[in-house]
């Protein structure tokens, strides 16, 4: 996992670059922390249901935990090519303010209290399980958050991407100049060479064409990236 200090923090561009964020990536942390959103009504939902005396209800809560609990672990240690904690965006709600996590263990120790007491038909249950289903909005409105966070990321990223590759474009489009320029000047020396020049213009031809597909290609990527 990053550590990421008060004083001296990176921006959000700096750690990116540091932890090789890629498009996928920012894909894959936008849909676990919308995991997080799902499995958290979900839990709430059919802990409910189990109180009602739904058999399956229990188990299908068990295991909208377990993904609930390792959205939360993968989002904030990181696995794979997943980050982690990887700006102060981030590190300022989950660690600072907002305490969003916190606020998540909070929810996931009661959870497991709740499920703990239905299953053992402790008579505490009744009075966690109200806990449970006060903190379901406030607990929602904190993973609102934190996934904006995530999504807001991803634009940044997008925007950062498509820049790159408008000066990359920019780049070929300059050499392609270059090299056009080159043939046509090619083809001058041939044509004042007469027949000894032939094959000569033929090539410096091959090269022009060459360098009018190279335009055709950048002005479709240019024209891509600003869409």
């Amino acid at each position: 996992m990053l550590q990421l200090q008060r004083s001296g923090t990176p921006t959000c561009e700096e750690a990116r670059a540091a932890t090789k964020l890629s498009g996928e990536a920012c894909g894959a942390l936008i849909n676990l922390s919308g995991r997080r959103r799902f499995t958290s009504q979900r839990i709430v939902l059919y802990s409910v249901l189990a109180s009602l005396g739904d058999a399956q209800a229990l188990d299908t809560a068990r295991e909208a935990l377990t993904l609930f609990r390792d959205a939360h672990i993968a989002l904030m240690d990181g696995k794979g090519e997943l980050p982690g904690v990887f700006c102060e965006e981030l590190r300022e709600a989950c660690f600072g303010t907002l305490r969003g996590d916190e606020h998540i263990w909070n929810f996931i120790r009661l959870a497991e209290r709740i499920l703990d007491a239905m299953q053992a038909n402790y008579r505490q249950a009744p009075a966690l399980l109200e806990e449970l289903v006060q903190s379901a909005t406030p607990m929602l409105a904190i993973l609102n958050r934190i996934t904006a966070i995530y999504e807001e990321q991803s634009k940044r990223y997008a925007l950062q991407v498509k820049k790159q590759l408008r000066g990359i474009m920019s780049d070929i489009e300059t050499i392609a100049k270059q090299a056009r320029m080159v043939a046509f000047n090619a083809q001058i020396v041939a044509a004042r060479a007469g027949e000894a020049g032939r094959e000569f213009s033929v090539v410096a031809s091959v090269l022009s064409g060459i360098t009018g597909e190279i335009d055709g290609l950048v002005r479709e990527a240019l024209n891509g990236s600003a869409a």
